[in-house]
């Protein structure tokens, strides 16, 4: 089981909306304040991809918001729902984020193909990679118009383990299988490196993130 969530995370939304930054209210006290904002180009750029994706998946689509209280999830769901009729072969559904956290715990395998917004899916993506037992297992793209992209782990550097020979080397090796599946169109080559990680897991090796008693 793999869910793939794709988010809006290197432009737009509230990591890059203006106005932003610290002043004063009426009161006199501090304030700190963001501005989420979505054009209609953006949502649709990123649910074309999104659609793409869950196309070579299972073709099963969540769309991820807070359609109840934002103005910008409200044009967000809009947007992604009119997208939706040019993929009549993708099944497309809703879900506010709050009930997506709960549900990513409680029943992870309704999941494939999520989208969602930047700040959403930078919450949602760690969640899910602890599904797996660590966040070293999970890989990450970022991708454009026009290009391979950029893959690489959704984890950092881990200088606290550097030189210690226990890092885990399956989010950079599913990375790499993902810029053969995604960024160059290579799904067997892809199916093979994904097949061989399953099959070592399988045997019961384990790095120290992952590794419980009896495994």
């Amino acid at each position: 089981m793999s869910i793939i969530v794709i988010d809006l995370i290197l432009e737009s939304g509230i990591y890059f909306g203006k106005p932003r930054g610290f002043g004063t209210n009426e009161k006199g006290e501090d304030i700190g304040f963001n501005t989420e904002v979505y054009s209609t180009h953006e949502i649709d750029r990123i649910a074309r991809v999104a659609f793409e994706i869950a196309r070579k998946r299972r073709g099963q689509l969540c769309s991820v918001d807070k359609a109840n209280v934002l103005e910008a999830s409200m044009l967000w769901r809009k947007r992604v729902t009119a997208i939706a009729s040019e993929y009549p072969d993708v099944e497309l559904s809703h879900m506010y984020v709050d009930n997506a956290a709960m549900q990513l715990v409680r029943y992870p395998k309704q999941f494939d193909t999520i989208v969602t917004n930047n700040i959403f899916g930078d919450i949602l993506s760690d969640e899910a990679s602890m599904i797996t037992g660590s966040i070293g297992m999970l890989p990450s793209a970022s991708l454009g118009e026009s290009g391979p992209g950029l893959f690489e782990p959704i984890h950092g550097s881990a200088p606290d383990i550097a030189g210690q020979d226990k890092a885990n080397p399956l989010a950079t090796i599913l990375s790499a299988a993902m810029l053969l599946k995604y960024g160059l169109g290579e799904a067997n080559a892809a199916n093979r490196i994904e097949n061989a990680v399953l099959d070592t897991l399988n045997r019961g090796f384990r790095t120290g993130d992952i590794y419980s008693t009896g495994n």
